[in-house]
């Protein structure tokens, strides 16, 4: 499993995003061929671009029902797995602290119930505040764990059974399942319990390199695991009346205390790693339009690439709580969790014997016999496992179905509505009729107008301009993307180009993230990213002999990875309303604003202390020698619309189901996509966008 990863990730949705690059099944908007040059597009090993397809492929990729049906499968594995994140804190933390009744034999086992709920609030709390102050406590945590369990395992074969060791030859499955029979296949549902986790480790193989797994796993994990069950054995054998507590009444009474705690912070630990896995599938089904607006959170002192969702965080501790308390013993959430876990091992089956046939382009033969060979044992514990679904294995199908509705019904919305917009986009000819000044006052500064649509001018735009004839004197029409990849380099992110003749002064601006990358939370960073991004454009396209009619969209252009990229500025940094004292441009445009906006943004300042004392970096022109003294005014022209203030446009949408609709899908977009967008995080949120720059154009759609 380690070998299919997405440039060193792992996880559902690293390798659905492997199989959509590497075939016709992406059900994503705005993907373009440009996106197909970017240098981690084709991984090494994966790029067989003059390969024959094989009839399989060609014919998933024909049918569309086969893309959406592979689409709900990632769901469901991304749907199961923030299940197993539910289970997870709630039967290791539990599950440790049992351990108290073997000494304290007069503790109730409610008591034992409150503890674990109260560490439970501890470790979500603890992730809103950010694990990296006690992040460094970790590996010492688990390495002294295993260690500790190691030990006791091997004190128990040399006390209670030396020959258990005999027990490591595959005779004994054979003679067990001779002589349990039916219960002994029943009994798999518990035998699970030994490996989950695993789908845990491939989630977060982006943190850690396979080789390291490995060598981790088979030198420590697997050695210390095997002796501490063969103690365990070797214990039992002797000591069968203790079977429902084996593993803290096999500890050596000197040792009990320690290993017991060792056994409570362990189990932190590993749950802190499951929440902080399932954070990461929740930002990457919100960055590939599968899940509600949720804010992301990320600072640098902060682990590297770990993020925060705090609406997942609490909603995981309200759940997780829920089912400790529902459940009241490890048994029932044992049902539950070892249920959840062998489905999302089967899902990453699923997928990677796609990569085999699809990105790998080995014979279908071989895909089928890894999905034979793995699958049928998966299989086999499913069937075990679903024994338990009366037994308290329901709750992670029902939470499962529940989630995966939710990722499915927000995606259908999206996609609708970027298939509205695709349709209803401005005429081009209706732009280029209304003249350089678009029949409107264009007053001094930037519009940044933010769409969906990587070509073509969005309806809300020229809706705007029709109902209030006025705007900016430069326009950039913002895309925001999420490509297929983990990561997209700051070389490579941004694609500039023109929309119609020079004299319209309007561009396209083309932002590529990876699905795991962080967005800038800096809105000025962001301005001077895209200032300096247009105006490389501007002396590319110069220096290219680039058509001054512009006609329709212009050629789209990697303005980054030139090497005189910010060169031609000089930069000075403010803190708060403190003016550089390097900064001498004249800022003819702020004389334009009148006194009540001067004074709204003095008031807005005052009343906003983070605001003031926000970096405000801006630009200077160098004197430098161009060819063409035109590209000079534009780019003056430009610095001088971004000092006269950058003003957010984005659409705030209102969505309807035709009139003539089925009913089916009214309830679907009336009741439950009405409900989602009204209960989560609004566009300006996710996007970064200052309050005092925002401004919201109305717009129904009817899908």
């Amino acid at each position: 499993m380690l070998c299919a990863n997405d440039n060193g990730e792992g996880g559902i949705f690293a390798l659905y995003s492997v199989i959509c690059r590497h075939a016709k099944f992406c059900l994503l908007p705005n993907q373009q061929a440009a996106d197909e040059e970017i240098s981690t597009y084709h991984s090494v090993g994966y790029s067989y671009r003059n390969v024959v397809s094989s009839r399989f492929k060609k014919f998933v990729e024909g049918h569309k029902k086969m893309k959406t049906a592979l689409l709900v499968l990632v769901l469901f594995g991304a749907a199961v797995f923030i299940t197993i994140a539910i289970f997870t804190p709630a039967i290791s933390i539990l599950s440790s602290v049992e351990g108290l009744q073997v000494r304290a034999k007069n503790l109730h086992h409610g008591m034992l119930v409150i503890i674990a709920l109260f560490l439970l609030i501890g470790l979500f709390v603890l992730q809103h505040y950010g694990m990296h102050r006690v992040a460094f406590i970790f590996a010492p945590i688990v390495i002294l764990w295993l260690l500790s369990i190691a030990f006791v395992g091997i004190y128990n074969i040399i006390k209670w059974n030396p020959r258990v060791y005999q027990a490591l030859s595959p005779y004994y499955i054979y003679k067990f399942f001779g002589e349990t029979g039916k219960d002994g296949w029943i009994s798999l549902g518990g035998i699970l319990l030994c490996i989950t986790g695993t789908e845990v480790i491939f989630a977060g193989l982006g943190h850690f390199t396979a080789s390291s797994i490995r060598v981790a796993f088979s030198f420590v994990v697997y050695p210390c695991l095997v002796l501490q069950y063969m103690g365990q054995a070797a214990f039992l054998s002797q000591n069968f009346s203790s079977v429902s507590t084996s593993f803290h009444s096999s500890i050596p009474d000197s040792l009990f205390w320690p290993v017991t705690v060792m056994a409570t912070l362990a189990a932190i630990v590993a749950s802190q790693a499951v929440v902080s896995a399932t954070f990461s599938i929740a930002k990457q089904c919100h960055a590939l339009g599968c899940f509600p607006r949720i804010k992301i959170v990320h600072k640098s002192k902060w682990v590297h690439r770990q993020t925060y969702v705090p609406e997942i965080n609490w909603a995981l501790m309200i759940l997780c709580l829920a089912v400790t308390v529902g459940s009241q013993d490890t048994i029932h959430l044992g049902n539950a969790y070892g249920i959840a876990c062998i489905t999302g091992i089967f899902v990453t089956t699923c997928l990677t014997s796609m990569i085999i046939d699809f990105v790998w382009h080995k014979n279908l033969l071989v895909a089928l016999l890894y999905f034979s060979f793995f699958g049928i044992i998966e299989i086999i514990f499913v069937s075990s496992s679903c024994m338990r679904i009366p037994k308290g294995g329901w709750v992670p199908l029902v939470l499962s179905a529940v989630f995966m509705s939710v990722m499915y019904v927000w995606h259908y919305g999206s996609r609708k509505k970027y298939l509205y917009d695709l349709h209803n986009k401005a005429s081009m000819k209706w732009i280029l009729t209304l003249g350089s000044d678009l029949g409107i006052v264009r007053i001094p500064g930037i519009g940044l107008v933010y769409t969906e649509l990587a070509s073509g001018v969005p309806a809300m735009f020229s809706q705007f301009i029709t109902d209030l004839p006025t705007f900016y004197q430069v326009v950039v029409f913002i895309c925001v993307k999420t490509v297929p990849i983990p990561y997209v380099s700051q070389k490579e992110r941004y694609l500039i180009g023109r929309i119609g003749p020079k004299p319209y002064k309007m561009y396209r601006c083309i932002v590529r993230y990876g699905y795991k990358d962080v967005h800038e939370n800096d809105d000025y960073d962001f301005e001077n990213a895209i200032v300096m991004s247009v105006a490389e454009f501007i002396q590319l396209e110069a220096e290219g002999g680039g058509t001054l009619d512009g006609s329709v969209d212009g050629r789209l252009a990697v303005v980054r990875s030139s090497e005189n990229f910010g060169k031609r500025f000089m930069m000075s940094e403010s803190d708060g309303n403190k003016e550089s004292s390097s900064w001498s441009y004249p800022a003819s445009g702020s004389s334009s604003r009148s006194a009540a906006l001067q004074k709204l943004k003095s008031m807005y300042e005052l009343e906003s202390p983070e605001f003031c004392n926000r970096r405000r970096i801006q630009l200077k022109l160098l004197d430098t020698t161009y060819k063409d003294s035109r590209v000079k005014e534009e780019i003056l022209e430009l610095l001088e619309a971004k000092d006269a203030g950058v003003a957010y446009v984005i659409g705030h949408s209102h969505i309807k189901a035709k009139w003539n609709a089925t009913f089916w899908k009214r309830l679907l977009i009336n009741v439950f996509l009405s409900f989602l967008r009204k209960n989560c995080r609004s566009p300006s949120v996710g996007l970064n966008i200052p309050h005092i720059s925002l401004i919201e154009v109305g717009m129904n759609y009817y899908l």
